[in-house]
């Protein structure tokens, strides 16, 4: 029965950390709010957004995979939501020639991509970097 229940506190320490990962960027972003987007039908903001979740599950998969307690998990997975949040920054500042935030609420579709694409690739080298 242990497995199962460690499984079921893994789930929740995911969801919970997704859940505050998110509400961080939402309070990020100035010139947009990011569910009202996509309620709007904003698949830039979307495919950005999304790429968080994944870059958050996939930092946590390998703080998982090398953590002897859910403690440590959960450290690490701050940790890696705090790493993406200077990623997302950084994102910003050497796209010195526009705005991303500004681009994904005009829903530029490619800087969308892009944003998912920095989300995923710096996840998972953060994740690859948890020993």
């Amino acid at each position: 029965m242990e497995p199962f229940i460690l499984t079921f506190l893994y789930f929740i320490v995911a969801v919970v950390t997704v859940l505050i990962g998110l509400l961080i960027f939402e309070w990020m972003t100035r010139q947009y709010k990011d569910w009202e987007e996509i309620k709007q039908g904003n698949q830039a903001v979307a495919l950005s957004i999304t790429g968080k979740i994944i870059g958050i599950c996939i930092i946590l998969v390998f703080a998982i995979y090398h953590s002897i307690e859910i403690i440590e998990t959960i450290i690490w997975g701050a940790f890696g939501v705090f790493l993406q949040l200077i990623a997302y920054l950084l994102f910003e500042a050497f796209t010195r020639k526009f705005s991303v935030e500004e681009q994904l609420k005009d829903n530029n579709i490619a800087v969308g991509i892009i944003s998912l694409g920095v989300s995923i690739g710096l996840a998972f080298v953060i994740g690859a970097s948890i020993t």
